[in-house]
This record gives C-alpha cells, sequence and structure tokens, in this order.
C-alpha cells in the first residue's frame, strides 16, 4: 500500500467589505482665492496597516495615503488630500510565516484600485484635473518597512 501525500490546500481571499474610513480634502487654492496659472507638483506618501480582527482568519488591512500638491515655482499649497481605505478579509490556509506579506502586499494590490478612482474623483470634484496614481510597488514598499524597522533595531542591540 502507498502513502498518499496530503497536499496542502490553496491559499484562499476574499474580500468581504471595503470601505472609507476616514477622509479629507482642503481646497486651499479656493480658500485663498488665488488664480493665475497652476502647475502643480505631487507628493504621495502611503502608509499600509493590517490587524486582526476576533472572527478566526479575519484580518482588516488599510492604505492611508497623504497627498500633498504644491504649484511648481512658488511653492503655494494647492490642495491636500488624506484618505484611509480599508478592506475587511477573509484569508485561509497560509502558513504563520507568508501571513505579514500577505496581508501588506496582497490585501493592499487589491484594494488599490478602488483607492485610486476615489483619490482621481475627489480632485477632480475639488476642482483639479483628476489625479491618476501611479501604481504602487507594494512589494518594494514592504521591503523598505522591513528595513527601515531592521534599522531602528539595530542601534538598540548595540548599545552596551
Amino acid at each position: 500500500m502507498s502513502e498518499e501525500k496530503q497536499t496542502p490546500a490553496a491559499p484562499s481571499l476574499n474580500i468581504l467589505a471595503q470601505f472609507v474610513r476616514d477622509m479629507s480634502f482642503e481646497n486651499i487654492l479656493a480658500q485663498k482665492g488665488a488664480d493665475g496659472e497652476v502647475n502643480p507638483d505631487v507628493n504621495i506618501q502611503v502608509n499600509l496597516d493590517a490587524k486582526k480582527r476576533t472572527t478566526e482568519g479575519q484580518f482588516e488591512v488599510g492604505i492611508k495615503v497623504r497627498i500633498d500638491s504644491k504649484n511648481k515655482g512658488t511653492e503655494a499649497q494647492l490642495f491636500l488630500l488624506e484618505i484611509e481605505y480599508a478592506g475587511v478579509f477573509q484569508i485561509a490556509n497560509v502558513p504563520d510565516d507568508q501571513l505579514h506579506p500577505f496581508l501588506l502586499i496582497e490585501c493592499p494590490r487589491m484594494l488599490f484600485p478602488f483607492l485610486r478612482r476615489i483619490v482621481s474623483d475627489v480632485t477632480r470634484d475639488g476642482g483639479f484635473p483628476p489625479l491618476n496614481m501611479d501604481n504602487i510597488d507594494f512589494i518594494a514598499l514592504y521591503r523598505q518597512e522591513i528595513a527601515r524597522r531592521q534599522a531602528e533595531a539595530q542601534p538598540e542591540a548595540t548599545v552596551n
């Protein structure tokens, strides 16, 4: 009699919900009543967050984006957009050692197209050309965060 190998179940990922947790859009240009030639320079900051929920296998993943737009040359602020977009995910069959990168790479990758659409609509509705964010390399973002955490932990380990 031959022994059959149990093939591990394939990882599964289901989006249970998506929502805007928090959003703020300030049209500073309109508040100041400024007019004239506008040549926007956009600075985008992205932060990721993931946490376990009380239901087994469920996680909440959030993408926080801060977009600061200034006029090239004058450095006058045009607008400020801050948004946190989140999703609730049901995840199964992902090994514990792979769960952290899975949550901070795969889940944001699934949420990003919806976040990009909201950013585009909000900037357009705010009186500016729609801001179409470039794709975000969530793998590189994850690696940068791991490297940053290791660099922060390094000095503590060498202090006597």
